[in-house]
């Protein structure tokens, strides 16, 4: 049996050009990158598990000076793999050819060859897939149970193989014959693949030819043995000495490079291909423990970092530690934008014993090394697992996409209005919050829990979004023009103002009557009242000096009423 993924259609891509998707082979979808706008995948996760475990990795290995920045250019200016670049790829991929077909006797690609049990058992082709009823990972509106034969293609398998290596889950694996660290017939502490121990920040551009370029860090020289998993294969000599994936040894160790962090294999995987009626299948595989990490190491270019002080005494040196952010369930990637941007928070915690933030690797070379036009379709897509019970289950699986202006990746006025909208957003709901919450108090009640229910901040938050998305649109073009950016601030601000404004008529309009008496309540040992209007006014005026844009603006509004007011002798409106 043989499936090449070189050339057998594996997998999905949608052309520039529209039209339904195409299948293609790692070949096409390289060479032929720049006609396709992105791929498509089943589970958001499955993309950055592809784009790291075969397709950068294939680029970067096949050109190696291509993490050069000026190589890198000189690629990216051609708009497409041509010339000398297509021809070390074309190279590149006959060469390893061999080591590229899923069901290769001797070396099965990102899989290990005769890897069995003691009982020569497996297990059904479920355990691949994160969606799937297997084991204790049942999700909740499943279409199938476990019970429930799963027959995948190859190109199906394939995919799912990709994306066990980054996103299994942890806990118990099957023992195997050959694993010195197996007891009992199985291996414990397994943590979860590399991805799933942070949010995953990925840099789109405007077809997949110019994002695999974008996902290239730049500026390091790739170590002599920093290689792909599948240049790793040696079944003889110790773990210790070859790296070799191709025996079902492991070892906790620290990656090498990128070649050696993108291809991790976090697991040892066969898979049982078997002929049928209507051709090729898997339906059966077997799972075991696979190399695992130290940590995320720092040089991890696909996520964004949190600074944390790691002492807090007056003796403390200030030192920091960096580890990888996640992402919230719910939570929309521009609520987020402070990690995707560097800041002067960042640099204020040098020396110092103060939490920061810094963001990805690739985000950051964007801005100093690749120099991305201001005008350019960037995006950036984030995505996460979270995971239930001990990492053993998948509770939920978190993906979302901002367009984000590239100006905005150097400090300067887009910059600072995206910080300012996503702050003024949060500033709002917490303010709508604020107001459910006196006014529970005025009627006797006690606020909603923030873990319990749903705020009114989080309904507010939903209807911003859109809005935000759009600021964000609007401002890719503009680059630092000060009088564009500030007036597409005041349309957002007043969009902003008045989604606000119903969102805190729907709290009042709950209100039972008695809250316009009140109600006094001893709060943080001191007697405090609580009515309808104070807390009106207190959101008023919360909303006014958020939105300051929009105040003066409904300010100079008023006087012009009132002056056109003087000469007709009309009653001039009270401001909103």
């Amino acid at each position: 049996m043989s499936f090449n993924l070189i050339d057998e259609p594996w997998q999905d891509v949608r052309p520039v050009d529209g039209g339904p998707a195409l299948s293609v082979g790692l070949r096409d979808a390289i060479l032929r990158a720049h006609e396709f706008a992105d791929l498509v995948v089943e589970l958001p996760t499955q993309k950055p598990a592809l784009l790291r475990q075969v397709l950068l990795p294939v680029v970067v290995d096949a050109l190696r000076d291509v993490v050069d920045a000026e190589v890198w250019a000189r690629v990216m200016s051609a708009g497409r793999f041509e010339g000398d670049a297509a021809d070390r790829i074309g190279r590149y991929l006959d060469e390893h050819r061999e080591l590229f077909d899923l069901f290769h006797p001797v070396d099965p690609f990102a899989q290990v060859a005769g890897l069995r049990t003691a009982k020569d058992e497996t297990k059904g082709a479920a355990l691949l897939v994160a969606t799937a009823s297997s084991g204790n990972n049942v999700p909740l509106f499943a279409t199938r149970t476990e019970g429930d034969p799963l027959r995948l293609s190859p190109a199906q398998a394939a995919r799912w193989l990709l994306h066990t290596h980054c996103w299994d889950t942890a806990a118990i694996k099957t023992g195997v014959v050959g694993d010195p660290q197996a007891k009992a017939g199985k291996t414990t502490g397994n943590p979860t693949g590399p991805l799933g121990q942070f949010a995953t920040v990925t840099p789109g551009g405007r077809n997949l030819f110019d994002t695999l370029m974008l996902n290239v860090p730049t500026g390091h020289t790739l170590l002599s043995d920093d290689l792909p998993q599948w240049r790793r294969r040696a079944i003889s000599g110790r773990v210790d000495e070859t790296l070799s994936v191709a025996t079902p040894e492991w070892r906790t160790r620290a990656p090498r490079g990128y070649l050696d962090l993108w291809t991790w294999q976090s697991r040892r995987i066969r898979l049982v291909p078997e002929e049928t009626g209507t051709g090729m299948s898997v339906s059966r595989v077997l799972i075991a423990a696979g190399d695992r990490m130290n940590r995320t190491p720092d040089f991890e270019p696909h996520t964004s970092w949190r600074t944390e002080a790691t002492g807090r005494t007056k003796k403390s040196t200030g030192v920091t530690t960096e580890r990888p952010r996640r992402l919230q369930p719910g939570v929309a990637a521009w609520r987020g934008m402070e990690a995707l941007l560097e800041t002067d928070r960042r640099d204020r915690t040098v020396g110092t014993r103060t939490d920061g933030l810094r963001p990805s690797t690739l985000l950051r070379q964007l801005r100093t090394d690749k120099q991305l036009p201001d005008g350019y379709s960037l995006r950036v897509e984030l995505t996460g697992i979270a995971y239930g019970t001990q990492s053993a289950v998948i509770d939920d699986v978190m993906a979302d996409a901002i367009p984000l202006p590239v100006a905005a990746l150097q400090p300067g006025q887009v910059r600072g209005a995206l910080l300012e909208a996503a702050d003024q957003a949060d500033t709002l709901a917490r303010a709508v919050n604020t107001l459910s919450a006196d006014i529970r108090r005025a009627a006797g009640a006690e606020p909603i829990p923030w873990d319990k229910g749903q705020r009114p901040g989080e309904i507010l938050l939903h209807a911003l979004d859109p809005l935000v998305r759009r600021l964000l649109s609007d401002l890719r073009p503009l680059g630092d023009d000060f009088e564009a950016v500030e007036e597409r601030m005041l349309l957002w601000e007043n969009a902003a103002r008045e989604q606000a404004l119903m969102a805190a008529d729907t709290v009042a309009a709950a209100a039972p009557p008695g809250t316009f008496n009140g109600r006094t309540i001893r709060k943080d040992g001191k007697d405090r009242t609580f009515r309808q209007a104070g807390a009106e006014k207190s959101f008023r005026s919360c909303l006014k000096g958020t939105l300051t844009r929009a105040a003066e603006a409904a300010e100079a509004a008023r006087a012009e009423r009132a002056e056109a007011a003087e000469t007709t002798d009309e009653p001039v409106p009270e401001a909103v």
